[in-house]
Order: C-alpha cells, then structure tokens, then sequence
C-alpha cells in the first residue's frame, strides 16, 4: 500500500523540489549510500528493502543504497555489499525501485571498485589491485599494480554495473572517490605510476575519466551518473582543496556527470574515518559543509554532502544559504525515518535526534534508541493503537528503557503511571553525558520526556514505589525498569576503591592521581578515564581486555586512544585485579596478567573499578507472587512479535533493561519497544 505524501509547505528550504535533467525530487533531504549489511547473499531483497522503505514512506527526497556496491568479484571486503556484477540483481533491483517509487521517493545506488581497500583474504579470494603497490593501514592488504587490461576490465565493469542498475528501474547511480579506486588513482599517497595514469593530475584523473565515459555510453542520458566526490584529502601528501577542484573541472568538462557527493578526508584508517568520513558526537555539528559548500561554489553542478548533519536546523542552513542543493542525513533517518513527514506537518520538535552516537556503525544500523531501524520485517516504525487501548499500566523506573516502555504503551493508547525514585528522569544516562564529549546522549531522555507530556503520561519522580505505591494503581500491567548498581561483588580491598559512577556524580572527589581498572570494555571507564585527563588529573588505566572499549564501535575507541595519548594516560592491557592495599599515603593495585599470570603492581592515590551493573530488584521480586504471569516474560512470543499469553487475574509483569542484567542503552530500550508494542 502507497504512503500519502504530506501536504509540502512553502515556506521551508527543505521542502522545495529539486530537479536535475528529467528527475524531480520532491524535497532536499536524502540518505547518502551506506553498507547496511542487510543484503541476502549481496542481493538487496526484503530485509533491505524494507529499511529503505521506512525512509520513502517518512517522506525523503532520495534514498541512497548500495554503499560501495562491487562492480567486480575482486571488489569483495568480505561480505555486505551489494553485488552489481551480475545480472541475478536486477529483478531485486526492479522490485526495489518499485517500493520506493510507490511512496514517491528517488532511488539511487552507489557502485564502486575498492581497489587495495577490498578484501584477498575473504569471498572470492581474489588478489586485490591498484594504481601502485602501496598497502592500506585499515584493510591491510598489498594490492597488485594494476596493468591496462586491468584497467580496461575495470572500466567495462563499472559501464555495465551502472547498466544493471538503469534496467533495475533506478533513478541513477553514484561512482565514489576517497580510498576507493578511482580516488587512489588521483592522490600521490597511492599513485606512483609513471605511464599515463598517473604523474600529472591530469594523467592521475585519465581512469576517471574514462570511467565515466563509458558508463555515460552505456546508459544514456536519461540516467542520473553521479560522483561521490573528496573535496579535500586534509593531508600534507595527498591532494588538497585546490587539486581537488582542479580534478572535479577535468571530470566535469567531459559532459558525463550530473552531480557531485561531496566528501571530506581520508578513509584507509580507522580514525581518518572517525574523524573525516563518519564524524560521531566526537567531532563538532557538520564539521565539512563549510568546505563542501566552498567547492559548490567552482562547479556548475548539483552538489549533495552528509557528514553529521543530525538535526534539521542545520540541514535547513545548508539549503537556505546555498551551500548544497540535496542535504544527506542518514543517521538522522536511522533515529527517525518519519522526519521529513513530521517536518512537513509542523513537527520538527517530535523528530526523534539523532545523538551522534555511532552505535549503527557498532551494530549495522542499529540505532543507539531507536531499534526498530534494521528490524523492519518485525518492528514498527510507528506504533499503532491497541485494537483494545485503555489498560491501566504502572511503569517503575524513568531511565531509558522505563521511558520508552511508558512512550510505547501510551501510543498504543493505555493510561500509564511511570514512577521515578530519584528526582530527575534519566537514570544511567545522567551519568554518562557528565563524561568529556558524551553529552549529547541526553537528547534520549529529553525527547521521551517531551513524548511523554504530549501524551499525557503521569509521571512521578521522587516516589520509591513499592508494593504498597503500585496496588494503589491496581494495574493490568507493571513494568519494572529499574535499572543498576554498580556492582561491587568482592574483591580483596574493595573498600578502598571507588566506582565510575562515585567520580561522575561528583559523590566522591577525584584525587590528583588516579587508577581505573575497566573489566566491561564499555564506555564507562574510558570516558571517565579521559574526563578526568582532559581535567588534569593523572590517569592510569587498566584493562581486563587486549584493547580498551571493545563493546564500543570501532571509530568511538579510536578516538578514545587518540585522545588518550594526547592527554598522556597510560594504559595496561590484559590485567586482572586480584586487590587493592593501602601503601604510604596511597593505594596499591595487585593485578594478574590474563595470559601469563604474572602478578604486577600499580600504585595511585586513588583506584576506581568498572565491573558493570547489578540488577535492582527488590521490587520485581517482591511483585511476582502477586502477577499473574508470576514475573516470567515468554521469550518464544517475544522473538516472534506476538503478546504475551495472558492468564486469569492479577497483573501483568515483566523486568526489562539493566534490571535484568547489566548491558547497554539500546538493549533496554529494545527491551521495552518489543514487549510494550503488542500489549
């Protein structure tokens, strides 16, 4: 069934038509290309679909897919990808722009060739290739110098990927720059040819050239052709703003693209794609629009960027001034694929924000609190109303996942009571965004509490509620929600030491000279770790694992060590605390190495351990003689969608979040959508 489109103010930016040649995007908001992994054997069918889907029936302009589709088999990182190399992918594609065409949407892929960045080792088990010799840091592999039947093999590749994807019924497609092939062939970094591909900037843009030429040959001019182009490497030895425009007009001169993607910055390693491709909350709000919107300025071309650009606000500035004619926002449409239709009906302030978390880079699109997103086949974008609403439901505990199961039950049309022992809502998350640059995160409790006022949902802080709190509710269903505490199971010494949340509540004083042991590999320590170097404390940091923040995603932990060595914390890996003594005026840690079992000694004024949560349960305990499930959640009904089994008399109860067991912010608001969405 076809989504109707919202009525289109005038009066917005973001909401005017954009045209290139005979396509008209009926706004300038769109999705830039990304690997989502949902692909079924590199085919883009139902589950991938389906995510798209969500963001063409939220009202965008232009969904972008296929982030760096191959276009050849030796053009594999191993799995995710679309694959565009053969012909079994255009009846997914045709069914695909269907969809998307259905709800009024644009649909374009990115096809590309990774060159050094692909994978030897993996699929195929293809050698990869480039314009030189030189290895990439982050993909690791020593690519073969390409020849010229190489080249000519690779140029047909790329013309009759872009003519699947044209006989798939897209709207055009994107080739990209940056690492891939045709970038490592204009940068010196990896382009140390001495024949005709390479030496002069006009040589080391020939392949391109040619490239592009033969998709244009190939798919005609009633086909959109587009580059997703670096407009900067922000290197010494690569190609800067000026070669880069130089490039773009060589290109552009041939008459063969119709847009630029502009892009900023390198990506062969993990931070240069932290920092400059996929900027997190650790880099500021659209860090390269200025640079992009610069380079708009030399091409007579339509010019689209994306790169932290979360909030409509700054989308709306990127238009309005002329900067670029389609504004990219795709991790903001992973937090909310409705935004554009709540922008069009006078709702921007009901956006669900995207907080620059990057936890879809952790666990492929994966929304940090909005797990719906890749899970479309079995959660709801929007939540419907109970076919039998008005169910009285207490919810005890205002932290994240509390939130979103009081949300959840009131749009399905219940009257909720959400009872909040302290008082502020937020649980954990206060703490967290105390921590140097995690405090955007809060805009997860602030846009649940917005929610929850505009529907109606009693809350109540400052209330323990316990048993006696609850009956006075005489409740059908109870939600218990009430999170950790930092857990404290024994360890020789233990009195000594303080706890991550001690510090970050200011409960207790940092001393000037500190240890904190992580056994989690999460956030917590690290970002207390740094919150106290980046404040002049003295930081040793000790871990359980190899590497520190292994529960994080990979661009958060390279920043982390970054930024951990420009503030001179030391750290120590693979160590096990076996106890803490006092020594002089300080402390002693012992620890015990995991591999070889040497002990070793740390000393510090102070020492602070992470071991995670243990659940707060008291009141769930003392509540499941009374439920008439007696506490217990079907796991079988949950997985599959369906509501609980209801039995006869009493009420319903369940325990979500850490309050089952210490784990993360997404899990608890996962938790509460998926068992709350049915009832």
């Amino acid at each position: 069934m076809n989504s109707i489109a919202p009525t289109l103010r005038t009066d917005d930016p973001l909401l005017r038509p954009l045209t290139i040649k005979h396509v008209t995007f009926r706004n300038r908001v769109m999705s830039t290309s990304h690997a989502s992994t949902h692909d079924d054997g590199g085919m883009p069918a139902e589950k991938y679909q389906r995510y798209h889907e969500e963001k063409a029936k939220g009202g965008i302009g232009l969904t972008m897919f296929g982030g760096s589709s191959m276009v050849a088999p030796d053009s594999s990182w191993g799995g995710g990808q679309i694959n565009v190399s053969r012909d079994s992918v255009i009846p997914f594609l045709q069914q695909f722009s269907g969809m998307i065409h259905g709800h009024g949407a644009k649909i374009m892929c990115q096809i590309s060739h990774l060159g050094r960045r692909a994978d030897a080792f993996s699929m195929n088990w293809l050698p990869t290739m480039g314009p030189s010799a030189i290895r990439e840091t982050r993909h690791r592999n020593i690519p073969r110098e390409m020849d010229r039947s190489d080249i000519d093999r690779i140029i047909r590749d790329y013309a009759e990927a872009a003519y699947r994807c044209k006989e798939g019924g897209l709207d055009g497609i994107e080739t990209v720059t940056g690492g891939h092939l045709l970038g490592q062939f204009f940068s010196p970094r990896t382009n140390q040819r001495t024949d005709g591909f390479g030496g002069s900037l006009e040589n080391r843009t020939r392949f391109a050239i040619m490239v592009h030429e033969a998709i244009r040959r190939r798919v005609g001019d009633d086909f959109l052709v587009g580059i997703r182009f670096v407009v900067d490497e922000g290197t010494d030895d690569g190609i800067n703003f000026d070669e880069c425009v130089a490039i773009a007009r060589l290109i552009e001169a041939e008459g063969h693209l119709d847009f630029f993607n502009g892009i900023f910055g390198r990506m062969d390693t993990d931070l240069s794609l932290a920092e400059h491709n996929m900027p997190g909350m650790s880099q500021p709000i659209a860090p390269f629009l200025r640079q992009v919107g610069l380079f708009k300025r030399e091409t007579k071309l339509p010019v689209f960027h994306a790169a932290r650009i979360p909030d409509l606000a700054t989308a709306r500035f990127a238009i309005a001034e002329g900067l670029l004619d389609l504004v990219g926002m795709t991790r903001a449409h992973m937090a909310d694929p409705q935004l554009v239709n709540k922008l069009a009906r006078g709702e921007e302030d009901r956006v669900r924000p995207c907080v620059g978390a990057s936890y879809c880079m952790y666990k492929k699109t994966s929304c940090i609190h909005n797990p719906a997103t890749g899970r479309e086949l079995s959660l709801p974008q929007v939540i419907e109303r109970s076919a039998n609403p008005g169910r009285k439901a207490v919810v005890v505990g205002g932290g994240p996942g509390g939130l979103e199961a009081a949300r959840v039950l009131a749009e399905r049309g219940h009257k909720v009571v959400l009872f909040e022992a302290a008082p502020k809502l937020g649980g954990q998350m206060l703490l967290a965004v105390r921590a140097t640059w995690r405090k955007d995160l809060i805009a997860i409790v602030d846009w649940r509490v917005a929610e929850l006022g505009r529907l109606g949902v009693d809350v109540r802080t400052s209330v323990y509620a316990g048993e006696a709190e609850i009956a006075a509710e005489n409740p059908d269903i109870v939600i218990v929600a009430t999170g950790g505490v930092p857990d404290l199971s024994p360890i020789e010494g233990g009195e000594l030491c303080q706890t991550v949340w001690d510090v970050l509540s200011d409960d207790v004083a940092a001393k000037a000279d500190v240890l904190i042991w992580d056994q989690m590999g999460r956030h917590q320590a690290v970002s207390a770790a740094l919150h106290l170097a980046e404040k002049g404390h003295a930081v040793q940091f000790a871990a359980l694992d190899d590497n520190i923040g292994l529960e994080m995603e990979y661009n958060a932990r390279v920043v982390y060590r970054k930024r951990f060595a420009e503030n001179g914390v030391k750290v120590t890996l693979d160590q096990a605390l076996v106890s803490v003594r006092r020594a002089g005026n300080g402390l002693e840690a012992i620890f015990k190495h995991e591999l070889t079992g040497a002990l070793s000694t740390l000393t510090a004024q102070q020492v602070i351990i992470e071991r995670g949560t243990v659940p707060v349960c008291e009141v769930y305990d003392t509540l499941r003689e009374g439920s008439a499930n007696g506490g217990t959640t079907d796991i079988d009904a949950l997985l599959a969608a369906q509501p609980q089994p209801r039995s006869p008399g009493g009420f319903e109860l369940h325990r979500i979040g850490d309050a089952v067991t210490s784990r993360n912010v997404h899990s608890a608001i996962y938790d509460a959508l998926r068992l709350c969405m049915v009832m």
